[in-house]
């Protein structure tokens, strides 16, 4: 069973999200939310039916200022308020009556995937994390993914966006990927265009194809891997894919040997967006499901 919900953050902003509810009265809860722009409905409920049916109840939900959800500006991606609401979410999940509020974990990906590993760093609640093709070291990332004579135009854009704000003008914006391969945006490669420009309209949702610039100035300085080593003894468990050029394998690959046990380590054999579909994730979810079930206590 699926049903729409809806909570607010400690500042009042409305997160809009789904919630599966596992059959036990009393059982585990998992906290989901997508990467940069993306919002639930693209391909997580195959994640969340999965740890649902293996006895677990799930709270996805979009991001704010994305997809369904409340928050100003539109399209600003911060990832310390992703977080922050992240830890709402977990707050909000331990008050329902079939949640076991001892047993949380956490899944991210991409994005996302950063975010979990920083919560399970700092916050105790957290029994049990996944994080999947994530984001961990945002300036080397970004430096791979931008030209490198691209970066003084870029980093005049995010000082030109700081005065402006100050001033009061509207925050400069840019897609989050272009019509064709060259053309400005914040996720240039190829697979990334063909996966948001390939969805169909009800996986897309309520993604729109702009973000602000002080997103993509937030991505820079983002380091979410200096936090690894501190999850223990919180169970991780990370997914990295061989083939992924948006977030590459090597970089999880050494946040993952910065991490301490327990721990373990899932390589598919894919690309950054087939982590989610296909083979992959036949592979994949049934791998993580498990690894939340040994963690949370469920048969």
């Amino acid at each position: 069973m699926r049903k729409d919900v809806s909570f607010k953050t400690e500042d009042g902003t409305e997160l809009v999200g789904w919630f599966y509810q596992a059959e036990a009265t009393l059982a585990p809860c998992i906290i989901m939310a997508h990467g940069f722009s993306a919002t639930k409905e693209m391909h997580l409920s195959g994640f969340a039916e999965t740890f649902q049916k293996a006895g677990m109840n799930v709270l996805v939900y979009d991001n704010r200022n994305l997809g369904s959800s409340g928050g100003q500006p539109r399209g600003e991606i911060d990832p310390d308020q992703q977080i922050s609401d992240y830890r709402d979410a977990i707050t909000y999940a331990q008050q329902l009556d079939a949640v076991d509020a001892e047993q949380i974990g956490i899944w991210g990906s991409s994005y996302s995937g950063g975010h979990v590993l920083v919560i399970a760093a700092k916050d105790r609640r957290v029994k049990c994390v996944v994080s999947q093709v994530p984001l961990v070291y945002g300036l080397e990332n970004a430096q791979r993914l931008v030209r490198s004579d691209h970066w003084a135009g870029l980093r005049a854009g995010f000082a030109a966006d700081r005065t402006g704000r100050l001033n009061g003008d509207a925050p400069l914006r840019l897609p989050v990927v272009g019509e064709k391969e060259g053309d400005p945006c914040a996720l240039p490669t190829d697979d990334s265009r063909e996966f948001f420009f390939g969805l169909s309209d009800q996986d897309r949702g309520a993604w729109e194809n702009d973000i602000t610039l002080r997103s993509m100035e937030l991505f820079t300085e983002y380091e979410p891997g200096n936090w690894v080593s501190r999850i223990a003894p919180t169970p991780l468990m990370l997914v990295a894919g061989r083939h992924d050029h948006l977030t590459p394998a090597d970089l999880t690959l050494r946040a993952y040997e910065n991490a301490m046990e327990p721990k373990k380590l899932l390589i598919l054999d894919c690309a950054h967006f087939e982590a989610y579909t296909d083979a992959p994730f036949d592979i994949s979810a049934p791998a993580q499901c498990a690894w939340f079930a040994e963690h949370l206590g469920v048969a």
